[in-house]
C-alpha cells in the first residue's frame, strides 16, 4: 500500500488533514500525519523522519507552507509535495524567504508565555476565506499556539535537490504571496498552480487527493 505522509505548517495540527486522509484511506492509499509543535524546526524534521523511517516503501512527503521547511530536511521520499511551502536553499529559513504576509502577522497574537496564538477572526480570513463557513470554522477551531522561532529554523539537508519535487502554487493565498510561492516552485521539478487561498486540503479536498493519487499511480488522473 503506497503511503502518503502529510505535514501540517506553524499553529496547525494533524487534524487539519482528516479530510484528504479518509479520502486517501478510501482509495487505498496509507496516510501519516505526524504531529508537529516539538519546540523547533530541527526536533520537527526529527518527527517526521521517524514517521518516514517506519515505513516499508518510501512514501510520498507533502509539506503545506512552514511544512515546506520540514520536509526539505527529511530523507528517504519518493517525492516531495510542496502545497504553498517554503522550500529553502542552503542557509535560508522559512523567514528569510520572506515568511508571512502582513495580513498574516497581522492575525498573529503574543502569548505571555512567549509563544504565539492567532486570533480566530483574523485567521478566517487569512487561512480559509476560500472554505466553507463550517469547514473554516472547525478548522479556525483547531488551531494551537506556536513556539516561537520554528519558522527561523535553517534546514541541514536539501532533499528538493535529489528528489523529485512537485510545488503547488495557491493562486488566491493571503498568508504566503503567490509571487513569493512562485520563486520557490522554480526550485521544483514540476509545478502545478490552483485558484485557491492558503488551505484547499480544508475547502477542496477532492482537488489534493486528485494530484497525490495522480502522482503516487502512474497514468492515473483525478
Amino acid at each position: 500500500m503506497p503511503t502518503v505522509v502529510l505535514v501540517h505548517g506553524l499553529h496547525h495540527r494533524p487534524e487539519h488533514f482528516d479530510a484528504v486522509a479518509r479520502r486517501l484511506r478510501s482509495s487505498g492509499v496509507e496516510a501519516v500525519a505526524p504531529e508537529l509543535h516539538r519546540g523547533s524546526l530541527a526536533a520537527d524534521t526529527e518527527a517526521v523522519q521517524a514517521a518516514v523511517d517506519v515505513l516499508h516503501e518510501p512514501p510520498l512527503l507533502l509539506g503545506h507552507s512552514y511544512g515546506g521547511s520540514v520536509i526539505t530536511g527529511v530523507r528517504g521520499a519518493r517525492r516531495l509535495v510542496y502545497l504553498a511551502a517554503f522550500v529553502p536553499d542552503a542557509g535560508e529559513s522559512a523567514a528569510a524567504l520572506g515568511g508571512a504576509s502582513a495580513e498574516l502577522r497581522d492575525a498573529i497574537r503574543p502569548e505571555p508565555d512567549g509563544s504565539t496564538s492567532l486570533r480566530p477572526d483574523r485567521a478566517a480570513e487569512v487561512l480559509y476565506d476560500d472554505c466553507p463557513g463550517p469547514l473554516a470554522a472547525r478548522a479556525v477551531g483547531l488551531l494551537r499556539p506556536q513556539a516561537p522561532g520554528c519558522g527561523r529554523g535553517v534546514p541541514h539537508r536539501h532533499s528538493w535537490k535529489d528528489a523529485p519535487s512537485t510545488y503547488v502554487v495557491c493562486g488566491q493565498d493571503r498568508a504566503i504571496d503567490p509571487a513569493l510561492q512562485r520563486t520557490m516552485a522554480s526550485r521544483c521539478t514540476e509545478v502545478r498552480e490552483w485558484g485557491t487561498g492558503h488551505s484547499p486540503f480544508v475547502g477542496q479536498p477532492d482537488l489534493l487527493v486528485g494530484l497525490l493519487r495522480e502522482l503516487l499511480v502512474p497514468g492515473h488522473r483525478p
